[in-house]
């Protein structure tokens, strides 16, 4: 009977597959010196397993469920209560009825008893599945609790469990329950104690949710409860609410809920003595479990009870400083379009391309900006420069000064952030000749062919040894002052632009339209010429057929037996050769490529053919030119009407082309930053495939999960360990679940910016304006670019877009994305092609449902639902 029931002095640390998450931190908590704990046992899984396993009704009806979604609403509640239903008809074998009345007659049967689910996938660090099964209080009798015990198996298959378990991946056959059986305590108080901030993420910062009676009408949202603040040992806020109902337990079983007395209803349900022993006590709990916790408390006779302590799951991890000192985080996914979570040989990437104080956390890459905002020059940096693209940033950055987080240097004098309004005469960082870019890309070109010949001679360490080598070229072009000088002069004119023609005019944002169909611009070339690749295929009714069935990568092996499948082979291996090197998440290495996965380019391809007739690239790229150059015309002509007009007209007129010469080389680097990546992966995956034939990796693929350096070992040493990629996998499938944040501190704590504009009608969705215009149409909420399936005038509404994104450009009307800012890609991007856009809109895939028809205002920042 030992493996059917289990006291918690009973249960070694490895048991979880027995007592399941709750059963096994409550057996820890009752372990530890000064932490009390309600004496209890748990029935283990096998008890469980014993019930359900052989049975044949149980089995099919899973079997039914295995072909199910969790679009699959009405299924699903059917047969849920089915196997619930089955599962409290079942017998429960005689030798656990016997182990279970042993356990109750030790701890006392006259007492009353909390039976609660512990399921094997619960509380765990990934997914705590809080409140997926069922809890019953005050149970009295053997024979009571043996029911309940046969309630809470089957509510391991309430509707809400398993749509849980569909949607965090796990498999119903592999998650087992034990049942906690728990002496009752009958509390005047109880709650929740969070050991970090559940709403800022501050690891400082303790939560206590406490309410009069049983903790169950707080958990069940029935009342309301005081909330209270503890920082460093001191009450920093108290919330007192008003406190109607409370649950208590009845001698007979069962609980009550009743009314609190009047008089009792706003008082404060703990004293500040009781308040910071709770903290004390969540520190204790939190030290032991090594990790911010969610504990339940119960206070009984002026002592505190604790009666479960999970993992907080949501915590966005923070960077590791060093040192105990503060310190500020700044995404480096938000500045560059992609927020996913990176492999370690990506990260790594990324490490080795900058100098920058970098930091990885949850799979991210943060900039430490400690430094910057010690400095009151490096404040009115980040809020004037890196905070004018992206007024969450901004508003974040203002928040964190103000608050001296980080304290300035000594003598640095705490000065007015400089006004950085451009002057009426703009001053150019480099001379307005148009060959300079073209010229400069021709060099980078050349060296990036180069590279690409010599990595083709090298094997073995000498892979890396080049890499580490040519990283240095790489770092010689992207830091080029010539190259800076070009983009950082046509973004300040147009932010003079802007200014001005507002300021002169009374229109805002002129430079978006200035800036469409301009010269040296990659990405938005990278959209076109895809245009052109679909015009080869647009006359073969046969090739296109083929195209719709396609699945497979290797599908140009076959186009060639068509008629004119030679010419858009041809075509396609062209792109390929310009564009290959590309991908949604391109700045981390391990995504895979278009190069490496052509068949990600058909939808777009099929897109482009029925949404354009042939040509409508070189049109297309004719009519953004001809309205850049009639709004300059336009421009120049109100100017010239204006006191002092030729002036500023000649000035304009300057600064105009300066943006159309220079604005497009803004995507350059990044593409040639991604040529050379692709050449080191190349490389990379040469070697990791000589691994996988000597049975040192299982697959290729295996060695992103390692770092640059691991990998170098690995291919001179022929060893691996396989245990750390695995925990690798694991912490990567949990880090893609979490959303990162624009800045964290070194508390842990999330500085969330908001927009403060009062020109934004009240029910509109509010953005950043990054490119004018206005545009209704359906909204196409597309997370994965290959999920587009996309007709003209549609309006992407996405996470984020990097320029792999833009092919799907040329087909949409209008943009709208979670995260970006005035000068990334996307935004880049949609004024080249003058589509009105919006970005850096918290949440818009979820406030705006695929299918709706919108309004996009570019030039104000905001959505309207239509």
């Amino acid at each position: 009977m030992g493996d059917l029931v289990l006291g918690f002095q009973e249960i070694e640390d490895t048991q979880l597959f027995l007592v399941g998450g709750k059963g096994l931190n409550l057996s820890k908590l009752a372990k530890m010196e000064g932490i009390r704990v309600p004496k209890g046992f748990c029935v283990t899984t096998v008890g469980y397993q014993r019930v359900i396993e052989q049975n044949d009704g149980y089995q099919a009806l899973l079997k039914r469920l295995d072909f199910l979604g969790v679009e699959d609403r009405d299924q699903v509640t059917e047969i849920s209560e089915q196997i619930r239903e089955l599962i409290m008809g079942l017998e429960i074998p005689c030798d656990l009825v016997q182990a279970v009345t042993d356990y109750i007659s030790k701890f006392g049967a006259e007492h009353a008893y909390a039976v609660r689910s512990s399921a094997t996938a619960e509380d765990l660090p990934s997914a705590s599945f809080a409140g997926q099964q069922d809890t019953y209080l005050n149970v009295v009798g053997v024979d009571a609790i043996l029911r309940h015990i046969s309630r809470c198996w089957a509510s391991l298959f309430t509707e809400r469990a398993v749509i849980y378990r569909m949607q965090n991946g796990f498999d119903h056959r592999q998650v087992y329950l034990s049942v906690v059986v728990q002496r009752m305590v009958f509390p005047e108080a109880s709650g929740i104690l969070f050991t970090a901030d559940p709403i800022t993420s501050n690891r400082k910062v303790l939560s206590i949710d406490a309410s009069f009676g049983l903790g169950e009408a707080l958990v069940s949202g029935l009342v309301s409860a005081d909330s209270y603040r503890v920082r460093d040992g001191e009450v920093v806020e108290k919330v007192i609410a008003t406190k109607k109902l409370a649950i208590y337990g009845l001698e007979s079983g069962g609980t009550k809920t009743q009314g609190v007395d009047v008089a009792q209803q706003r008082m404060q349900t703990l004293t500040e003595a009781q308040i910071l022993e709770l903290a004390r006590i969540g520190r204790l709990v939190e030290a032991y479990f090594g990790r911010p916790q969610d504990i339940e408390w119960c206070l009984v006779d002026g002592a505190f009870y604790i009666v479960q302590s999970r993992a907080i799951t949501t915590l966005y991890p923070i960077p590791e400083a060093g040192d105990q000192g503060n310190h500020v985080y700044m995404s480096v996914g938000h500045q560059q379009m992609m927020t996913d979570a990176m492999k370690p040989l990506g990260s790594d990437f990324y490490l080795m391309t900058t100098p920058a104080p970098m930091r990885v956390a949850g799979g991210r890459l943060f900039v430490d900006i400690s430094g910057m905002l010690g400095t009151s020059a490096g404040r009115d940096n980040l809020v004037n420069n890196l905070g004018q693209s992206d007024p969450l940033m901004k508003d974040a950055f203002e928040t964190i000064i103000a608050r001296d987080f980080i304290e300035a240097v000594p003598g640095d004098e705490r000065a007015p952030s400089v006004d950085a309004t451009p002057s009426d005469v703009f001053e150019a960082r480099v001379e307005n000749d148009p060959e300079i870019p073209a010229a400069l890309m021709r060099d980078s070109q050349t060296s990036i062919a180069e590279s690409a010949r010599e990595m083709e001679t090298k094997s073995g360490l000498d892979v890396f040894d080049f890499i580490v080598a040519d990283f240095q070229i790489l770092k010689k072009y992207l830091m080029d002052p010539r190259s800076s000088a070009v983009f950082m002069t046509a973004m300040d004119a147009s932010a003079w632009l802007n200014e001005k023609m507002e300021a002169w005019l009374g229109e805002k944002n002129v430079a978006d339209m200035i800036s469409q169909s301009v010269p040296n611009n990659i990405t938005s070339e990278m959209g076109l010429e895809l245009l052109d690749v679909a015009d080869l295929i647009r006359p073969y009714p046969e090739i296109i057929a083929y195209l719709r069935d396609v699945t497979e990568d290797d599908f140009l092996s076959e186009l060639g037996r068509f008629d004119g499948g030679k010419e858009a082979v041809a075509g396609i291996q062209d792109y390929l050769r310009k564009y290959g090197m590309r991908c949604a998440g391109e700045i981390d290495v391990t995504k895979v490529r278009w190069m490496e996965k052509p068949a990600t380019l058909i939808p777009m391809i099929l897109s482009n053919i029925k949404n354009f007739e042939a040509g409508a690239s070189a049109e297309k790229f004719e009519q953004g030119r001809r309205e850049a150059l009639g709004k300059e015309q336009e421009v120049l002509e109100r100017l010239r009407s204006l006191v002092d007009g030729d002036r500023k007209a000649d000035e304009t007129e300057r600064v105009i082309g300066l943006i159309r010469n220079f604005i497009g080389y803004r995507e350059y680097p990044k593409y040639a930053m991604i040529n050379r990546y692709f050449i080191y992966k190349q490389g990379l995956m040469r070697e990791a495939q000589k691994l996988v034939e000597l049975g040192v990796l299982r697959e290729k693929e295996d060695a992103f999960y390692l770092h640059f350096e691991e990998f170098r070992d690995v291919v001179a040493t022929g060893n691996v360990d396989y245990q750390v990629i695995e925990e690798r996998k694991d912490a990567h499938a949990l880090y893609e679940k979490l959303t990162p944040p624009r800045i964290i501190t070194s508390d842990g704590e999330i500085i969330s910016g908001s927009y403060t504009r009062e020109d934004i009608p009240d029910e509109a969705i509010v953005g950043l304006p990054v490119s004018a215009g206005t545009v209704e149409g359906r909204a196409r909420v597309i997370l994965d670019m290959a999920d587009a399936d996309l007709e003209a005038g549609d309006i992407l509404v996405t996470a984020f877009t990097d320029p792999s994104w833009t092919p799907l450009f040329v087909s949409i009307k209008g943009l709208v994305t979670e995260v970006g800012g005035v000068m990334t890609h996307g935004a880049v991007i949609a004024r080249e092609y003058g589509l009105p856009a919006v970005v850096g809109v918290e949440g818009a895939t979820k406030l705006i449902r695929d299918g709706q028809r919108i309004r996009v205002h570019g030039t104000e920042g905001y959505i309207e639902i239509l």
